[in-house]
């Protein structure tokens, strides 16, 4: 019996070359593309319009296992169940968002035994932690797992340029596909947010004080995006570059020359496995 070769189709760069490399190893015809489409507000729609076009190389259709609710974004999920995060600590959107309709996609649509799930990690330390959490969930429900940036060794593709599809324009200013306003990313990213998408920065404040949990906790304490203002509107003021593309350290030590922030400490960034569940 043919493998149903099942590609977690992010949006990101990453996971586009994995359904290309895995499309032509095995053949588009056994291929799954499984997207969750996230609500156009936070998901830029030039990253709906490169995983479309993704598809359309492929000759294959979008695959969508997403929240029944689909008006909803990480801020409403959030704000619906009176909480940023579930019992174990991770962010409450990625459960409601991401992994419980995959789980429930693929109880319905793909038997442990006749599938293979493929997720677009690279080859970092980070990457590989991430890579061995999946492994293991999934491997505990009968699954199997693959990473072809990691595992297959030669590359037929290195980036999507290739076959004249553009990379999502986000990658301009972020370094990922995720969620713009997303709750597990540092201050760098919100400060972002704040300069480029003050609709979300709002939507942001408005779930913190629904819930009257802050997103962000620094040095234990609580830190309100309210509390962040003034400081990054003078750090927009004074020219700090909007932008992931510097590392942080870097990034910090040119805004604390701006402003006093030396009581947050530097939130860096979790791995979101939203984007690849």
């Amino acid at each position: 019996m043919t493998d149903k070769h099942i590609v977690c189709h992010s949006g990101g760069h990453s996971s586009a070359l994995v359904a290309i490399e895995v499309a032509r190893k095995f053949g588009a015809e056994n291929v799954v593309l499984l997207n969750h489409d996230m609500h156009f507000s936070v998901e830029h729609a030039d990253i709906k319009r490169f995983k479309q076009e993704i598809a359309d190389y492929l000759g294959l259709p979008l695959t969508i296992a997403s929240r029944r609710n689909a008006t909803q974004d990480q801020f409403d999920v959030c704000v619906e169940a009176g909480a940023f995060k579930v019992g174990n600590g991770s962010e409450l959107c990625t459960s409601r968002l991401k992994t419980e309709p995959f789980y429930e996609w693929l109880a319905a649509n793909a038997p442990p035994t006749e599938s293979v799930v493929y997720y677009g990690f690279d080859n970092t330390p980070k990457e590989r932690e991430r890579m061995q959490r999946r492994t293991g969930v999934l491997g505990s429900m009968g699954y199997r797992t693959d990473y072809p940036l990691v595992t297959w060794g030669d590359r037929s593709i290195l980036a999507t340029e290739e076959v004249g599809i553009a990379r999502p324009s986000t990658y301009e200013t972020f370094t990922h596909g995720n969620c713009i306003g997303c709750l597990k990313a540092g201050w760098q990213h919100w400060y972002i947010v704040y300069c480029t998408r003050m609709d979300i920065w709002l939507k942001g404040k408005w779930a913190e004080e629904e819930i009257g949990y802050a997103i962000h906790y620094d040095n234990g304490q609580p830190v309100y995006l309210e509390d962040m203002e003034p400081r990054f509107a003078s750090m927009k003021a004074a020219g700090v570059p909007a932008t992931e593309h510097i590392p942080q350290q870097r990034f910090w030590a040119q805004a604390r020359k701006i402003v006093p922030i030396h009581d947050i400490q530097q939130r860096m960034d979790l791995p979101c496995d939203c984007h690849q569940i």
